[in-house]
């Protein structure tokens, strides 16, 4: 059965004071679950870790996060063949004000929802995105980690309703292209591969994490550096990346069309190669 479970069990609510529904004091991990396992789980919890640092919380080890979320997959047997699996860490109950109080441990809780693949056509021939006028403040504490807060996110994807766009674009606050609202960018040129910095603001992706050093392995170089939307508009290829949706080609952006070239086809195939064979076209 899909729904929420914390300590082994099923939930259905949580305490009016928790820090989370307060200040949004905590984070999160959105994965992938195939066939009973979540996809690039120990690649999830290292982020989280790396979130709890910068957010001065506890990170409880490793092991019992993999078994948080194990559990709550093998509790939902009726939908984890293909499911999403969002696994959230509040930093605890505690009494009004910012101030959080010294015995309150973090608390895990585990979402487990039924899902379905994205149309194969989309993975063929691209998918339509769009600039958002929303941007990104910049923050370079809290720059790669998924806060609970995702306000920024909620307003730029409130800018459109049309179900024929797949996504919208972000810049920061400086006019730099950082990512998209649920996805990271790459662009294809003549100069070789190019996707933007996460140093400021905006997620570091899983599926980018894992995508750069398949490209390393493969022998591809990716330059991580600032970019803008002229170079995104000048380039002759570019594709998105979403752990629980793989590789994504981009065919148009407003009047700017792409072809699905070499370089998107070869994301895709690597993809397919490591664990995420439904993004393969």
């Amino acid at each position: 059965m899909s729904g929420w479970f914390a300590q082994g069990s099923r939930i259905d609510c949580i305490p009016a004071d928790d820090r989370a529904a307060q200040y949004g004091d905590g984070l999160f991990e959105t994965m992938a679950v195939r066939d009973g396992a979540a996809r690039f789980c120990v690649a999830h919890i290292a982020r989280l870790q790396i979130g709890c640092s910068r957010l001065l919380l506890d990170c409880p080890p490793a092991e019992a996060l993999l078994k948080a979320v194990d559990d709550a997959i093998h509790q939902s047997a009726d939908v984890n063949k293909y499911a999403t699996a969002k696994l959230v860490l509040s930093a605890g109950s505690g009494p009004r004000g910012y101030r959080r109080i010294e015995d309150a441990g973090p608390i895990v809780r585990v979402g487990i929802f039924a899902a379905k693949p994205l149309p194969a056509t989309i993975y063929q021939q691209g998918a339509t995105i769009r600039l958002c006028a929303s941007r990104l403040a910049v923050q370079p504490q809290l720059a790669g980690i998924k806060t609970l807060n995702r306000l920024e996110q909620v307003l730029a994807r409130a800018e459109w309703q049309d179900p024929g766009i797949f996504e919208g674009l972000m810049l920061d606050t400086g006019g730099r292209l950082i990512c998209g609202t649920m996805s990271n960018v790459f662009m294809a040129a003549k100069s070789g591969l190019i996707t933007p910095a996460i140093t400021r603001c905006g997620v570091s992706g899983i599926m980018r994490g894992q995508l750069l050093r398949w490209f390393q392995a493969a022998g591809i170089d990716c330059d991580v550096r600032d970019a803008g939307i002229d170079e995104l508009l000048a380039a002759d290829e570019v594709f998105l990346t979403n752990s629980l949706l793989g590789v994504i080609p981009v065919q148009s952006c407003g009047s700017r069309r792409w072809t699905v070239g070499d370089f998107t086809r070869k994301a895709q195939a690597l993809a397919a190669a490591n664990g995420v064979p439904e993004c393969q076209a």
